[in-house]
């Protein structure tokens, strides 16, 4: 399939107005063709407005008929083959074989949505009927059922140009939950964007979704994405990113008339405690767990391991020595784009000088452009808690080892650790005391709080939660992956003495969507 570099207008291609992008070839530093040019304001507008012509038509589509449309994406994503495989590829460095589970991620999260779609619990209907008769007051009639925001701006995400980008999580959430969507494809991946913009608008067409139901813009710099978050139609934002960038999205979105929600994933060094008993008993296969977590995809995960908590002993001490001998070890790999290869660098730079700092040990020079050379570091904590700098994460395969002299200080690392995507537990039986003590600590710090595992990996399904206090995420209750996602995009709407006519169909009296319902206190369908 030949590349337009067009931007997407509901059904309509268009030719950008700004200044174009080029993908790079990271592991050649090769510009890629074709430029995409950018979208101005009036283009920009227009999105958005179609979107919002496309909400009514759209959030009253059937659950089967917006099922359809999300299982026709994956269809439609499958069809592209190995094209968009092979340009992904040349965008981003990342193999084949990471690239094909990616698709399979984002296929099954449309899947997943359909399903959920069809369920109909995200409508959370609750029915309390009328009491008329109840003293000293009568109780109306009173319906709940969950309603779309409206337009929702998706922002494509670097390190998953296909499961978090343009029919990634956000996408296929706020789909679900009836938004039309206009994205912002990320300037490292237009290609890719635009083969799968492509799919998203021949499912549009095949299903009858209203036109508008979705669009993709390009740009260069934040003026498309700070245009989005203050146009009018739009009612909520998508995010994955940098903190800088997030934090810019939300202080737009906040200066609006109407404030809307941003839900920004930012930051995360996501811990990993090792408690004394596991560290004792599996010293050499945590060590060996922890340095392939932390070099999976060149660390450019927003769940990898970049902090290791774990007591005083020789125990750590091995620990630390055989996770550096790993790293010397490492298979060079290429980081996604220069600028963030240049922003790891600086990262790792930083840390070396840190006072305080040791430098444990890295893996091999990597000649090409791009690569990126594992790094561990290891400090006390007095000097981790002296240093605020030392919380900051570094995007791509750096750790830091604190050593605490005991359970109290420990304690007070976790306590002032910002919020996390993952705070993981290493612990045998002989840790249960400990591992209890400390578990309240990392409810309040961490969205998900693994045990005995790595957290690199995020399992698509309906009880997982990837989101965190701040500044992991910008909402703490919200998830960006799982079938909870939904709910950003949702708001409860009671209806009181709605006449029957009136009442929407998921709150009729004979339930014609054979829903679960909570009827006065109580589940039935």
């Amino acid at each position: 399939m030949s590349l337009t570099a067009q931007l997407l207008l509901g059904s309509r291609q268009a030719s950008g107005e700004a200044a174009a992008i080029y993908g790079i070839n990271p592991a050649t530093n090769e510009r890629l063709e074709p430029g995409y040019p950018g979208a101005s304001p009036a283009q920009v507008a227009e999105a958005c407005a179609l979107a919002e012509t496309a909400f009514e038509p759209y959030r009253h589509s059937a659950p089967a008929a917006r099922a359809a449309f999300l299982e026709a994406i994956a269809a439609q994503i499958l069809a592209l083959g190995d094209a968009l495989i092979e340009r992904a590829m040349l965008e981003t460095g990342l193999p084949r074989a990471r690239l094909e589970g990616e698709r399979g991620r984002t296929i099954g999260q449309l899947l997943l949505f359909a399903e959920v779609v069809r369920a109909g619990d995200w409508l959370g209907v609750r029915i309390d009927p009328a009491q008329p008769q109840r003293t000293p007051l009568p109780r109306a009639d009173l319906r709940l059922q969950h309603l779309p925001l409206g337009p929702v701006a998706v922002f494509g995400a670097s390190n998953f140009p296909l499961a978090f980008s343009v029919a990634g999580g956000d996408t296929a959430s706020a789909l679900a939950a009836g938004c039309p969507v206009v994205v912002k494809a990320h300037s490292a991946h237009p290609g890719t964007s635009e083969l799968v913009g492509r799919a998203v608008v021949a499912a549009a067409l095949e299903s009858g979704m209203p036109d508008g139901v979705f669009s993709l813009l390009y740009g260069s710099g934040n003026s498309v994405g700070q245009a989005l978050a203050a146009d009018p139609h739009i009612k909520a934002v998508g995010f994955t990113g940098s903190r800088q960038g997030g934090q810019a999205l939300l202080a737009t979105a906040q200066a609006r008339r109407e404030p809307i929600p941003v839900y920004a994933e930012m930051s995360s060094i996501n811990p990993v405690l090792l408690l004394p008993a596991a560290l004792a008993n599996r010293t050499d296969t945590l060590a060996a767990g922890f340095a392939g977590s932390l070099q999976l995809g060149a660390g450019q995960f927003c769940t990898n391991p970049g902090l290791i908590l774990g007591l005083d002993s020789p125990a750590l001490n091995r620990f630390a020595e055989l996770a550096a001998e790993a790293l010397t070890r490492a298979e060079p790999q290429t980081m996604l784009t220069p600028g963030i290869h240049q922003a790891y660098r600086e990262g790792v730079d930083a840390l070396s000088r840190a006072e305080g700092v040791e430098s444990l040990g890295s893996g091999p020079e990597d000649a090409r452009p791009n690569g990126c050379q594992p790094r561990l570091f290891r400090t006390s904590a007095t000097h981790f808690l002296a240093d605020e700098q030392l919380q900051q994460e570094v995007f791509g395969a750096s750790a830091l080892l604190v050593s605490c002299r005991d359970e109290t200080e420990l304690a007070a690392v976790l306590d002032t650790l910002e919020g996390q995507l993952t705070a993981t537990v290493q612990m045998d039986d002989q840790d249960g005391a400990l591992a209890r003590r400390l578990l309240p600590r990392l409810e309040r710090k961490a969205g998900r709080v693994l045990f005995n595992g790595f957290p690199t990996g995020v399992e698509v399904c309906h009880a997982m939660v990837h989101g965190g206090p701040w500044p992991a995420t910008s909402d703490s209750r919200t998830t960006s992956v799982g079938s909870a996602a939904i709910q950003r995009f949702l708001r409860p709407v009671c209806y009181q003495d709605c006449p029957p006519g009136l009442l929407p169909e998921a709150l009729q009296d004979d339930n014609p969507w054979h829903l679960r319902r909570l009827q006065d206190g109580r589940y039935s369908s």
